[in-house]
């Protein structure tokens, strides 16, 4: 058993490193274009966006439209370090973002320490305290950061400049990705007491306030540089495919890894049965605010990708309609898979941003919002598990529990009768 995992393991990381080098080869020479090269780095940053929310949804069972506003939030934090950098040369951005998400992480988890001693405090009084709590540190890391300014700058600015950018680049896509994170912790903890359905309205209306914001971002928020609902230009483009490949690998890995843990475990019953989970002893509240943590986290990454591969933010690209696209590749690719997942992400941006672009007549964009309705009508009427079923490939395929009925579209009857009959 032990050589069929190391083997499997071996020949995954294999052939995944094998097409990265080949696709950065063919783009090295030319011979794969810009355009289908972004193509292929929105598929991967729409896998993460999709792996995050299959967590959540696929996984723990939570109905959620809120990723795109975890993704907009990664993509305009990270978009604000680097283009201080880039167009302003000045590293405050990177270092007031860096100190405040490492005091409000540890504000996080020293009030959870502290409100854990406390019996009987209802959730709102607890957000309140935590709200409070947040605040506070935020206004003190700005304090703190500022004399660290300068220092940061110089040595950054002793580099070459390359190197110095994709220094800058790497520490935003982390500080953005945990900030992200962060937000959705405080957002979850009232949120996800509520139904699944109302938790996805509620997260929908997320969405909805997090694009207001960034259309009023240069005068509700101060941030200038974001010049609001006209767009922030200026961004440097600092996401290549090796950047994307590596951030998709490490979150597959991840998820791969989490799935096969008792933390795994717990997720999935909370989807399975939530009063059977408690029983059991499992902390739904806990298992649920984790993997919406954990799932806004990869958000928050591949929103920061995005913004520096074409150079360009809008608020218009984080509407509510297009909250829905992570959601029509978790249907595509199959809830609680991941090999299709990742699939359905790159046929999405090749296929339906790509070759259909290209064959059909100008005018097709506006006619895409209804052929994305059709198909996914069509997939959930003849293949409600997605397009690879519950295929895996065998690195992952282990680990993978069976999903529901109530998602597979097979009753547990027939599921008996089969088993029978064999």
């Amino acid at each position: 058993m032990m050589k069929r995992l190391d083997r499997s393991t071996i020949g995954f990381w294999t052939v995944a490193i094998l097409f990265i080098v080949i696709v950065q080869v063919l783009i090295s020479t030319g011979i794969l274009s810009n355009f289908w090269s972004t193509l292929l780095k929105l598929g991967g940053v729409m896998a993460i966006v999709s792996l995050g929310l299959n967590l959540i949804y696929g996984f723990n069972g939570q109905f959620s439209l809120g990723q795109f506003g975890f993704y907009a939030i990664g993509a305009y934090a990270s978009a604000d370090v680097t283009y201080r950098w880039s167009q302003l040369n000045m590293a405050d951005g990177l270092v007031v973002l860096t100190m405040a998400v490492t005091l409000v992480g540890l504000a996080l988890v020293l009030t959870a320490n502290l409100l854990g001693r406390i019996r009987g405090l209802d959730t709102l009084s607890s957000f309140g305290l935590y709200l409070i709590a947040v605040i506070a540190v935020s206004y003190v890391a700005i304090k703190l950061s500022q004399p660290l300014i300068a220092p940061v700058t110089n040595l950054l600015t002793s580099m070459p400049a390359n190197i110095a950018l994709n220094i800058v680049f790497f520490l935003a896509v982390i500080t953005a990705g945990i900030l992200a994170a962060e937000i959705s912790y405080l957002f979850g903890m009232p949120v996800l007491t509520l139904g699944s359905d109302y938790f996805g309205i509620a997260t929908l209306g997320f969405t909805i306030i997090v694009k207001v914001l960034l259309d009023n971002s240069d005068t509700m928020l101060g941030f200038e540089e974001m010049k609001g609902a006209r767009g922030m230009v200026g961004i440097p483009k600092a996401t290549t495919w090796i950047w994307v490949a590596i951030a998709l690998l490490l979150v597959v890995a991840i998820v791969r890894n989490l799935l096969h843990s008792s933390h795994g475990r717990a997720l999935i019953s909370v989807r399975e049965d939530e009063i059977a989970a408690k029983a059991m002893g499992i902390d739904v509240a806990q298992q649920k605010i984790f993997t919406f943590v954990l799932g806004s986290l990869f958000a928050g990454i591949a929103g920061a990708l995005y913004a520096h591969i074409n150079g360009f933010l809008h608020p218009n690209t984080f509407n509510f309609i297009k909250a829905f696209d992570p959601m029509i590749v978790v249907v595509f690719g199959g809830l609680g898979g991941v090999t299709g997942n990742v699939f359905a992400a790159f046929a999405w941006a090749l296929i339906l941003e790509g070759f259909l672009r290209i064959w059909l007549p100008e005018g097709f964009e506006t006619w895409r919002f209804v052929v994305y309705p059709i198909l996914l009508l069509i997939m959930m009427l003849l293949r409600p598990s997605g397009i690879f079923g519950s295929f895996e490939v065998p690195f992952i395929k282990r680990v993978l529990p069976p999903l529901p009925a109530s998602l597979t579209g097979k009753s547990a009857n027939a599921q008996a009768a089969k088993t029978k009959g064999g």
